[in-house]
């Protein structure tokens, strides 16, 4: 264990004192995450989902905050809080593969999904195999394990998971060589965690999410593959959140200086070492009132080697990378600021978020239409849930990234892990309006419709990122422009047990989709 590390570990245990539960994470997307959002959003429950994932002990003390409340619940809602009830209380589920013992208990499930999906005369089958684990040990330790080997074949494979066409689909790291009918990789994520009475701290493997959003988001989303980190949640207060994080990630450029022979020919004769990349982040949020947050973070990505600094969760690091650097832009890292602010049935049920994300910014030239570098995007969106019908959910949302932002002169320090963006999909010098309705006409079946205007510009020049004045104008270059229309369905059989069916049109052209999943 590299002495960074050591350092944060005996340093993160030695504020544990009593224990709460041991922290299991939910995978993020999973149907009981938007179902508890939608209660706080009615102000049944108080839902703090800005990070994800949350642990299943979060979620069994929300579901169980919504028992005790049962008078309100409508039918459906009433029966599907006892679907998920049976799934998180210890006892209600009678899972085959498990096993406990004192302070011990593991529950096991396989994962299989397929999907077709078919435009035409051309189709992909994506079809999936895996395991999924979870446990607890001792008094205060958790641990996960989820695996899926994921093969994709057909004519209209996307190799790329890039832009429109694959706007919510996760990149990958390929296994093995592939062509252009064919790729195969695979998912994992896994995590050991040790909790406390005011939090817990993992180290991990997983997509770690921050901040709202219906079309993407801003700050960290589900885009790029999942990659190892540190974890570290705080509750020090009823009114105060604190995260922390540091996280490997996939540079993909090769650090040719510490490449070196080998001592025969076989494959090119060179031992390949690639840049190594981090990020590390955190951010507070505080609970103005019940339904009313905001919150701030900052983060920063480095680069060649770990900086112990980095590993100290109230440092600031733009100072750190300062000092870092001796303030020399060839030297330092990439920094970021972010912000939010939600409400929730503040109106009556609804639900209204501002993120703001700062790329780059000069405070004393915002204004200056020559000087300014107001790299930076932003997401404002709102939904009403139960307007004119129960479990009827309108909702619309506008994103912005302005020219430049998530990219750096430093190939091995843009805001991407894997080539994958971190944050939204659309990538810089893009826009998108977004308008959806969510309604469930019985327990557990979810119909969706959306539809999203997306704009797109050039990425432009470095030159024109660092020394242009003016900075060129939002959507310069060819703009590109994207209508797209989505119809989707899906139903949870029995609990992890989805079956799906979806049409899309995508500048008029329709795409077909129906599967099944299981075990995720």
């Amino acid at each position: 264990m590299q002495k960074p590390i050591l350092f944060l570990f005996v340093f993160l245990l030695s504020l544990t004192t009593a224990l709460v539960a041991q922290p299991v994470y939910e995978r993020h997307n999973y149907e009981v995450n938007p179902y508890l959002a939608r209660m706080a959003q009615k102000g049944l429950v108080v839902w703090d989902d800005n990070i994800l994932p949350l642990s299943r002990t979060q979620i069994l003390l929300a579901l169980a905050t919504l028992d005790s409340n049962r008078t309100r619940l409508t039918t459906i809602e009433a029966a599907e809080l006892d679907f998920y009830l049976k799934e998180y209380k210890p006892g209600l589920r009678n899972r085959k593969l498990s096993a406990k013992g004192d302070d011990f208990s593991v529950n096991v499930y396989p994962v299989v999904t397929g999907q077709l999906l078919s435009a035409g005369e051309s189709q992909v089958f994506k079809r999936s195999i895996g395991v999924q684990l979870y446990g607890t040990a001792a008094k205060r330790w958790g641990f996960q394990f989820s695996f899926q080997d994921i093969t994709e074949a057909g004519k209209m494979v996307d190799t790329s998971k890039q832009g429109i066409e694959a706007a919510h689909e996760t990149g990958y790291v390929r296994n093995a060589l592939f062509n252009n009918r064919s790729i195969n990789y695979t998912e994992i994520r896994t995590h050991i965690s040790y909790a406390f009475k005011k939090g817990s701290v993992s180290f991990g493997q997983d997509y770690l999410m921050w901040g709202y959003g219906q079309g993407g988001r801003l700050v960290l989303s589900d885009k790029a593959p999942t990659y190892p980190y540190i974890r570290l949640d705080l509750q020090p207060l009823s009114w105060l959140r604190f995260n922390y994080t540091h996280a490997w990630l996939k540079s993909d450029i090769l650090d040719s200086a510490r490449s070196y022979t080998i001592p025969n020919s076989m494959y090119g004769g060179i031992r390949e070492v690639m840049v190594p990349k981090f990020m590390v982040s955190h951010s507070i949020d505080i609970r103005l009132k019940k339904g009313l947050n905001v919150m701030i973070g900052e983060s920063m990505l480095y680069t060649d080697r770990l900086h112990l600094g980095y590993f100290i969760p109230v440092m600031f690091f733009k100072a750190f990378d300062n000092y870092v650097g001796s303030n020399s832009i060839t030297r330092g890292g990439n920094g970021q600021f972010f912000f939010q602010l939600s409400s929730r049935d503040q109106l009556r049920n609804t639900h209204l978020y501002t993120t703001f994300f700062i790329d780059e910014i000069k405070i004393s030239k915002v204004l200056d239409r020559e000087q300014a570098r107001n790299q930076l995007g932003y997401t404002i969106g709102g939904s009403v849930t139960d307007l004119g019908l129960s479990y009827l959910t309108l909702g619309a949302e506008y994103t912005r990234v302005r020219p430049f932002v998530y990219r750096n002169f430093l190939p091995a320090q843009n805001y991407t892990s894997a080539t994958h963006l971190l944050g939204d999909w659309i990538g810089a010098n893009s826009d998108r309006l977004l308008i959806y309705a969510r309604y469930t006409p019985i327990p557990r079946l979810k119909l969706n419709a959306r539809y999203q205007l997306v704009r797109k510009g050039s990425e432009g020049t470095l030159q024109q990122q660092y020394f242009d004045q003016p900075q060129p104008s939002f959507l310069f270059g060819t703009k590109k422009t994207w209508n797209d229309i989505m119809v989707l369905g899906y139903y949870e059989a029995i609990p992890r047990l989805y079956i799906n069916a979806s049409v899309r049109f995508l500048n008029q052209q329709a795409r077909l989709s129906a599967g099944l999943t299981y075990g995720l």
